[in-house]
């Protein structure tokens, strides 16, 4: 009796005349319900669906507060008997809608069952994507409101006696206020409404604690008549992720074809790797999995607090010595960088868009067959028999792994690669002979119908999302498996991007930034983008106030930086802002930026404290540092204008940057020695090539061949830790990136941009002594700046940063021009200050002489 085949492998002899026979699995129902569902023409039918009916139950609600006495008697009868009294229902929506009202309001919840078609029409809403909300969290506080305001309103009506046609809290709410008040009475039963409802509003809204902290401090306020000193409160930094599941179904499918000697009938083949049979085999594996994603992303506190400076105290005269900092962080709570936008919403999931079959590649069984049969009768001709080919199917290709019998030289089969393209009408094969780790050669044949990875499939999945040791973590598309491709950012440390025009490296940087906009709040990470085309970053200029970073005197028009001048004093902006951040992480006795951050989160750095950069003279303070990404597209154009005054500080960057969390992603679509010159190969290890002209341009950007018989369209190559990973990049479209752009642009953001470094250009600086200001080039701020340090009467740079909301640099740099312009005496460090100047027309009469 034969065998029968597991869920997951079919087994069969094959015969010499058909040595190659492929059988798929078929779909389980489960997965044909899912895809059903999924379905975006099935989504729109159910929301129009939803949005009939809550209209119609709406309107039948409503009606029902006027015709609901009058319909009450009509509603028992049968037809015959309301035609034979010749009455009518008076409902707008007729006799169901009679019946669906009285349920609503009389027989279930009632007056809070309004809840039900509002809801509903929420989440048909939903699902036509034009609002994006957390539908688990809307399922509860739905839930909530349903049953305890049933459950009050039929107690109140209980306790006043007031008689209306229809029951407050409908029948729910009516017997479970009976039964409750027969218990414990109407004093107990209102306390325990009361206590579920502060429960709740603990558990749904993260800053209700922070609220009533505040309010009962107003509320006592009112009867003390001396003035309340706040102690400082403690910092809580439990930040909470308001989820929502999400199924996502990786499909890693692959089959083996095992081969019969021609010459021998009678022999079968052994796979060593195949423990379930000696048999000649065709194998089909399918490994699903299940991931339960965080659809929200979202990130929220649990006090309220006024923004936060980066760790400084509210007294501008505390004293803190190397002596007392140990004993000091002991006594706080560790600082918390996003307590600055502790309201900010991370993008939601529903902000990108869902394809078709998005988890699991199509598998096209005649395809393979008929590519499996080619590929083994080229072989055969030319004198290579095989054991054993193996196929996986990915997104958009489909990996052949072929096992060649003892004896045949690995080189023979690599000369065949326009032989096998030719015979497969392919556009482009890639041979890996051999595979690393295996004892086979791998041939990739792209399939006759590619599939879109889109960009929800991969920030879904619960490999991105339950990634916690990457830094800067970047989901950039898909393997040849189909499995989702990670790595992280800050370890690359910098990242090359090349491909000739339209194969897809745009849409890749794209992939890039979204990852870790949905990956890394404001507070943590900074963008600088250089884009000479003006168009593929300009659609990020809405994140000025949340992760772009700017120079001081730049406007906010030109934070996407276009011209080649502004991209040289950028970068040179960038070094002095690297070598900042060495100088800080030098004092702090830190090698790395995560330390550094983890010590002043910590409280053991004071940020009042002066620290000297040895080179400039300027003095620092310690501060929370985010990361840097600087994205310059076609920065070969750069090259070809500027030459070494752009190369000269990319290469100083991509030397030293690493270690202070600043990174660089470099793309071009001209990769000549000329632009990927040597230096920056050796200072860039990591590298992706999209498809390019030819082969040299291959071996100039990976060092190897591969990226000229790439398909185009998102198929790539990635080179890091000395391996080559094809990947399919994930495909984020523009009107994706504009919702997150949207959506970030309305959360809590910053009064302005992260402030680098003022950079004068040679020529233009003024013979200035060093560590001297010049203030015939005052900051912009100075003037307000002024007035407010003389009507305050305070001088302190820490206060200033808070007051205004500007970085520790810009600060720094105002207070230094206020010394220099006579306002302020010296620094006295964390003491801050003395104000010379005590009156305002006094001020005026200086600003004035000033021309400010």
């Amino acid at each position: 009796m034969p065998r029968k085949p597991s869920s997951n492998i079919e087994s069969r002899h094959v015969s010499t005349k058909d040595p190659l026979k492929i059988e798929v699995e078929k779909v389980s129902f489960f997965r044909q319900v899912q895809t059903f569902f999924m379905d975006r023409r099935t989504q729109v039918i159910c929301a129009v669906i939803m949005v009939a009916f809550s209209l119609f139950a709406l309107i039948a609600w409503i009606s029902y507060f006027f015709t609901g006495a009058q319909d009450q008697s009509l509603l028992s009868m049968s037809h015959a008997e309301r035609v034979a009294t010749r009455l009518q229902i008076a409902n707008l929506m007729g006799l169901p809608g009679a019946r669906l009202a009285a349920f609503m309001v009389d027989g279930s919840f009632g007056l809070v069952s309004i809840l039900v078609p509002v809801v509903l029409a929420l989440y048909a809403v939903k699902l036509l994507h034009v609002l994006h909300f957390s539908g688990w969290k809307l399922l509860f506080c739905t839930a909530f409101w349903l049953l305890w305001g049933s459950l009050t309103l039929g107690f109140v009506q209980l306790v006043t006696g007031l008689d209306t046609f229809f029951r407050w809290g409908g029948a729910h709410g009516e017997w479970l206020g009976e039964l409750l008040n027969s218990y414990v009475q109407p004093i107990g039963t209102t306390i325990i409404l009361v206590s579920i409802l502060i429960i709740f509003f603990i558990i749904a809204d993260n800053s209700f604690i922070g609220k009533a902290k505040h309010f009962g401090r107003w509320f006592l306020g009112l009867f003390k008549k001396k003035e309340i000193i706040e102690e400082p409160q403690p910092i809580d930094t439990d930040d909470k992720q308001d989820t929502e599941g999400e199924h996502d179904t990786s499909v890693s499918t692959s089959f083996t074809i095992e081969v019969n000697d021609p010459e021998n009938t009678d022999e079968t083949v052994t796979d060593s790797d195949q423990s379930d049979t000696n048999e000649i085999t065709i194998q089909i594996e399918n490994q699903e999995s299940e991931d339960k994603t965080d659809e929200t992303g979202n990130y929220s506190q649990d006090e309220t607090t006024t923004d936060t400076d980066s760790g400084t105290q509210d007294n501008p005269d505390l004293d803190i010595n190397d002596t007392e900092e140990v004993e000091l962080s002991k006594q706080l709570e560790p600082y918390d960088p996003r307590k600055d936008l502790e309201f900010y919403k991370f993008p939601t999931l529903d902000l990108l868009k869902v394809y078709d079959n998005e988890t699991a590649p199509v598998i096209n069984q005649d395809e393979q067959q008929a590519n499996a049969n080619r590929i083994v009768t080229t072989l055969r001709n030319y004198g290579i028999e095989i054991e054993q080919i193996k196929a996986t199917v990915g997104p958009t290709v489909t990996l052949y792994e072929v096992v060649p019998k003892a004896g045949i030289r690995i080189a023979k089969i690599q000369n065949l690669e326009n032989d096998i393209m030719l015979s497969l009408s392919a556009i482009g094969i890639r041979i890996i002979a051999p595979m690393p780790g295996k004892g086979t050669v791998g041939i990739e044949v792209p399939n006759e119908k590619p599939q879109v990875v889109s960009m929800h499939s991969v920030i879904a999945s619960k490999r991105f999302q339950e990634e916690q040791k990457m830094r800067l973590p970047v989901a950039i598309g898909r393997t040849i498996t189909n499995e989702v491709f990670c790595f992280d950012l800050a370890k690359t440390p910098h990242l090359l991007v090349a491909g000739a025009t339209g194969q897809g490296k745009s849409v890749g940087l794209n992939a890039i930034i979204t990852s870790l906009l949905y990956k890394k709040h404001p507070a943590e990470l900074k963008f600088v983008l250089v884009d000479p085309k003006m168009v593929e970053f300009s659609i990020y200029k809405p994140l000025i106030k949340h992760y772009l970073a700017a120079m001081p005197d730049q406007e906010d028009r030109d934070i996407i930086i276009t011209d080649c001048q502004k991209v040289i004093n950028t970068l040179n902006s960038l070094v002095i802002e690297m070598e900042d951040r060495y100088s800080l992480l030098a004092e702090a006795n830190c090698r790395n930026l995560e330390d550094y951050n983890e010590k002043f989160n910590s409280r053991h750095l004071n940020p009042e404290k002066d620290v000297e950069n040895v080179v400039t003279k300027k003095l620092l303070h310690h501060h929370f540092m985010p990361y840097l990404v600087i994205v310059i597209d076609e920065y070969g154009d750069f090259i070809m204008q500027a030459g070494k005054e752009v190369e000269r500080p990319i290469q100083r960057l991509a030397q030293k940057a690493r270690a202070v969390g600043m990174h660089m992603i470099l793309a071009t679509q001209r990769p000549d020695v000329k632009i990927v010159t040597g230096t920056i190969k050796a200072n860039i290890p990591t590298r992706i090539a999209f498809r390019t002209q030819s082969v040299v341009d291959s071996r100039t950007v990976l060092d190897a061949k591969g990226a000229d018989q790439l398909i185009g369209k998102g198929d790539m190559l990635y080179s890091g830790g000395g391996n080559l990973t094809r990947i399919q990049c994930a495909f984020v479209d523009t009107p994706e990136v504009e919702a997150i752009v949207n959506h970030i642009h309305e959360q809590q953001g910053y009064s302005q941009p992260y402030q680098l470094p003022e950079y004068v250009p040679e020529g233009q600086e003024e013979a200035v002594a060093p560590g001297s200001v010049d203030t015939k080039r005052l900051d912009p701020m100075f003037a307000d700046v002024a007035r407010y340090v003389v009507s305050k009467q305070e001088g302190s740079t820490s206060r200033l940063q808070r007051a205004f909301e500007i970085g520790y640099n810009r600060a720094g740099k105002l207070s230094d021009q206020l010394e220099a312009t006579g306002i302020v005496g010296p620094n006295k460090g964390p003491k801050g200050r003395d104000v010379l100047i005590q009156d305002m027309e006094s001020l005026e009469r200086l600003l004035e002489s000033l021309n400010v």
